[in-house]
């Protein structure tokens, strides 16, 4: 019975971290991208003007989020919401999002993992 219990607690702390990890790395694409929307948009507004034209910034629409891309955010801020008090401070998304990654995948990676292998042990 242990021993399923514990293969159960490595399969959710690999999900969990998996879950994690995704979205963090949506993020990080989406920053990006964003970045470098408002980079081409500087450079556009800093350019001359040539023959009478005047350059028209680069249009940015709301980008709509995919059912598969909500779920994982979703998820992923259903297992970090337990961390959010270490950047309650914090207005940097950076360093929000950075620090709840980091935790849960101490928590969720280490700590159920480690508790599964104790677990296996006493079997």
């Amino acid at each position: 019975m242990l021993n399923g219990v514990s293969t159960l607690l490595r399969l959710a702390s690999r999900l969990a971290c998996l879950i994690v990890l995704i979205s963090f790395g949506l993020f990080v694409i989406d920053q990006a991208s964003s970045a470098s929307k408002q980079q081409q948009n500087e450079v556009n507004e800093a350019a001359p003007v040539t023959a009478g034209r005047t350059p028209t910034p680069a249009k940015t629409a709301p980008k709509q989020k995919s059912g598969v891309r909500e779920a994982i955010d979703e998820a992923s801020s259903t297992l970090t919401s337990p961390f959010k008090g270490a950047t309650a401070g914090s207005s940097n998304q950076w360093a929000i999002r950075g620090v709840g990654v980091v935790l849960a995948l101490i928590v969720y990676g280490f700590g159920l993992g480690f508790l599964a292998r104790m677990l296996r042990v006493r079997v």
